[in-house]
């Protein structure tokens, strides 16, 4: 059976960046991940705060700087696309609804695995199948590899996670969800002019559509979201995914009908349930939870990104450093706890805020957003802002730490 230090479930942006401390640090590692290749496009993420200082320390900062979309800010629009307020991106000092440095998914994950590149091995088109562990290590089945054995485990693999659902079979009720559901995707040839704005529009009903610019020329991220209370869908069929949102915003107007039809042809479409991950613990044993898997705050907060690219870098500093593998795990829950808790805390009302449910409370979303750059709101908004900051965090030498 095939040994390494360290087993990773999942190449997304928590994934990555932990192979690339935990490399970095002398460790084998070794990265599972169900795609047949690194996952490119996406969603444009939040590059802010403590996460930022990561990829900083991870000398990547400039890189990641090069491969951002750039943005002018956030404006909300109305039926027939008149504007009822804008944010710009230089608000609350870079750091507003739309920040300084926003990047596609994709983009920043390919960024990290990059990164890591000869030092970890990836094993593309596999999932793990099974856990078993014993006081030195674990040994992991693989649906289609050969078993590997690690001394840790780490499952960085979303919060519909495969490693929590083996090995923290005893919490079923880690996922809350917030009756709300969202879809992602290109579309391409687009007559959708955004003037470089992320635009949202909302309608009656608890429905949102929202578009923003892409990195490449013609290029248009599109989401659809909406409240629902909790319906039965294959998370593989996407044709039926798409035909729920068709259904959902049929008749919806402002730029509703042509992404609908961009919908249709986009190759990276993507429709999940707003989910928090909330567990008594993150780790048994030898297995660890890390980023969604272990504590998703949901894409409401704007945090998921940065408690991914914290997390990581504590959890390869504590780890890699430690003669006694359970200290270094209780110290990264330590560690993070706070922050994680600050992070979850979902702004506005969640997603009763988000996607509200009359043309009333729409009405009012407007106006509040409007009044954000002003006092007294600003100062409550900038603290919502600044949790992305909420840590102190911690200083390891990665090139000389060495696990026991």
């Amino acid at each position: 059976m095939d040994t390494t230090d360290v087993v990773i479930s999942g190449a997304g942006i928590a994934g990555t960046a932990a192979a690339y401390w935990l490399s970095r640090a002398g460790l084998s590692v070794t990265v599972v991940e169900r795609a047949p290749e690194p996952r490119r496009g996406g969603q444009a993420v939040d590059l802010r705060g403590a996460g930022r200082t990561a990829v900083g320390r991870m000398g990547l900062l400039e890189a990641a700087r090069e491969i951002a979309v750039q943005q002018e800010g956030f404006e909300m629009l109305g039926p027939t696309g008149k504007s009822l307020g804008r944010i710009g991106v230089d608000a609350f000092g870079g750091n507003g609804v739309v920040s300084e440095i926003e990047i596609l998914r994709g983009d920043l994950a390919e960024l990290l695995y990059r990164a890591t590149i000869p030092d970890v091995e990836y094993v593309f088109d596999d999932t793990i199948t099974g856990i078993e562990q014993d006081a030195d290590g674990v040994a992991i089945t693989l649906e289609k590899s050969e078993p590997r054995r690690c001394r840790l485990l780490i499952g960085a693999d979303g919060s519909h996670s495969i490693v929590r659902r083996l090995a923290f079979a005893d919490e079923p009720n880690a996922l809350h969800p917030l009756n709300c559901y969202n879809s992602w995707f290109t579309l391409t040839d687009s007559p959708i002019d955004t003037g470089g704005w992320f635009q949202m529009f909302n309608a009656p009903g608890g429905l949102v559509a929202g578009v923003r610019p892409g990195r490449l020329p013609g290029e248009i991220k599109a989401g659809l979201s909406f409240r629902s209370g909790p319906i039965t869908y294959d998370r593989r069929d996407v044709a039926a995914q798409q035909e729920l949102l068709a259904q959902r915003f049929a008749g919806v107007g402002w730029q509703v009908p042509q992404i609908l039809a961009g919908m249709r042809r986009a190759d990276d479409f993507f429709f999940d349930s707003v989910d928090q991950v909330r567990l008594s613990s993150w780790h048994r044993g030898r297995v660890v939870l890390l980023g969604d898997a272990g504590y998703s705050p949901t894409s409401l907060t704007g945090l998921g990104t940065s408690l991914a690219l914290v997390g990581a870098y504590v959890l390869a500093g504590e780890y890699a450093g430690a003669d006694d593998h359970r200290a270094a795990l209780d110290n990264y829950r330590r560690i993070m706890l706070g922050y994680v808790t600050q992070a979850q805390r979902v702004p506005g009302g969640g997603a009763a805020g988000y996607a509200p449910n009359t043309l009333l409370m729409i009405r009012l979303r407007a106006i509040s957003m409007t009044a954000m750059t002003h006092w007294p709101w600003n100062k409550l908004i900038a603290g919502q802002f600044s949790k992305a900051d909420a840590i102190d965090l911690p200083s390891y030498d990665f090139d000389t730490l060495r696990t026991a």
